[in-house]
């Protein structure tokens, strides 16, 4: 069941974002009187799934669910449709229209793109609002256990006071990607501030961490007791505060504190129903009480005194500015992360991933939240591979239209056709390494 959701969640996104994509080319060729002979959902190669002809497009989906396309008359595009582009030019064709309304037409699907992330953010804001933790708010750093991080510097329970100069305002799911990304941040430890320079390949040193970069300091909070735990006198809902008279407010602590008690019986200090109680538990050789720790939700960490949870809403035009300001920061953040990757030195280009990769990222479970905040990064992420100056991709085209525009000389149908096809080969060698590491990944886990 739960791949049925995770499928359903990706298909759906993936649908969208091609069929908006595609729609931002057809309007504008529509407007410019520019015949457009087929409008697919995903790829139809040798057959389609569904195919029905109204006036002169040809509208249907393809069984290849990796892209789709408009067919636009006179274009040197994909199909590499030599034979019509050997005839004399028709008015009604793309090569027959002034080179402002070309430029026009491929701009279309990347303009689509970034309006409908921003559209989500905007909506986004309006009905959920933002949930985060103040960073002034946060009394005991956060929680550093992976290694990656460790070996850069930083120390459980350190505080971050900015990134890359930028303070940092706020605790929220964005803080992974940012510390990801960085090259110099600042903390506070012990109330001394100092500063640390991330190692330029960090995103390569993470590439086998299951841990975040970093997270919230959580409560032992103890869900289940095995049954055969030592500890009987314990039960379901209890929060550890100490054990063998030693601080074990955070999860973080009492793995260290029960290491250090392995085999022993010892004095604790728990949280029941709200009340505190003293017990003796015994701590097994292994370093465990025999039991399953849980989370807790939001609302009773803030009850606890252990956060202080600000849920923001916003009015209808509030949401304007905030959706907008989202998504200002996922555009710059994802122009960061191509940076990044085409930069050799970060190794970061061996975290690339295809489908696979994409697909992973949604979750188990059907959240609308989740969902439309994954299809915005989405939106973004295929409105700027697109811009890329590849031949092929649509900003290979705007490439070879702003040359014509600003020299006055268009490049020959030839060189068109020849840079079509390099650009193919490259972007088919770049989707095979991409999902070749999602493969390789897979086989190697």
């Amino acid at each position: 069941m739960d791949i049925v959701i995770k499928l359903s969640q990706f298909l759906l996104s993936l649908s969208l974002l091609i069929i908006l994509h595609e729609l931002g080319h057809f309007i504008p060729a529509k407007l410019f009187k520019t015949r457009v002979e087929k409008f697919y959902l995903f790829f139809d190669v040798k057959y389609s799934l569904f195919k029905k002809k109204i006036g002169e497009t040809e509208y249907g989906i393809g069984w290849l669910p990796l892209g789709g396309y408009v067919k636009i008359s006179g274009m040197i595009d994909e199909s590499m449709d030599k034979e019509q582009m050997a005839l004399p030019p028709q008015p009604w064709e793309f090569r027959s229209k002034p080179a402002w309304q070309r430029l026009i037409i491929m701009l279309g699907g990347v303009t689509v793109n970034f309006i409908l992330a921003f559209i989500i953010y905007i909506g986004m804001a309006f009905v959920y609002g933002d949930t985060y933790i103040a960073n002034k708010d946060l009394k005991d750093g956060l929680w550093f256990e992976s290694k990656a991080m460790l070996n850069a510097g930083f120390k459980t329970g350190d505080k971050i006071i900015s990134i890359d100069g930028e303070p940092l305002e706020k605790i929220d799911a964005n803080l992974p990607l940012e510390l990801i990304m960085a090259k110099k941040v600042v903390i506070s430890r012990n109330g001394i501030q100092q500063s640390i320079n991330m190692p330029i390949d960090f995103a390569d040193q993470r590439k086998e961490e299951k841990e975040l970069p970093a997270s919230m300091r959580v409560p032992f909070y103890i869900d289940a007791i095995d049954a055969k735990s030592p500890n009987k006198n314990l039960k379901s809902g209890d929060i550890l505060l100490s054990l063998n008279n030693q601080e074990t407010r955070y999860y973080d602590q009492a793995k260290v504190v029960l290491e250090n008690n392995k085999g022993k019986t010892v004095p604790a200090v728990i949280i029941r129903k709200k009340k505190e109680m003293q017990i003796n538990l015994t701590v097994t050789k292994e370093g465990k009480l025999g039991i399953a720790v849980g989370q807790l939700d939001d609302e009773l960490l803030a009850d606890l005194g252990y956060y202080k949870i600000t849920e923001k809403k916003y009015t209808f035009l509030e949401s304007i500015p905030a959706g907008l300001e989202k998504g200002k920061d996922r555009l710059v953040g994802y122009g960061k992360q191509l940076k990044m990757i085409f930069n050799p030195q970060t190794k970061a280009y061996k975290q690339v991933g295809g489908f696979g990769a994409i697909y992973k990222i949604f979750p188990p479970h059907w959240s609308w939240e989740v969902f439309w905040n994954i299809t915005a990064i989405l939106s973004i992420m295929l409105g700027v591979m697109n811009l890329l100056p590849i031949p092929a991709l649509d900003g290979g085209h705007v490439m070879f239209l702003l040359y014509e525009i600003i020299s006055g000389k268009k490049p020959s149908d030839k060189f068109l056709e020849n840079a079509q096809m390099v650009g193919f080969v490259l972007l088919i060698t770049l989707l095979l390494f991409a999902n070749g590491n999602d493969i390789y990944k897979a086989l190697t886990k």
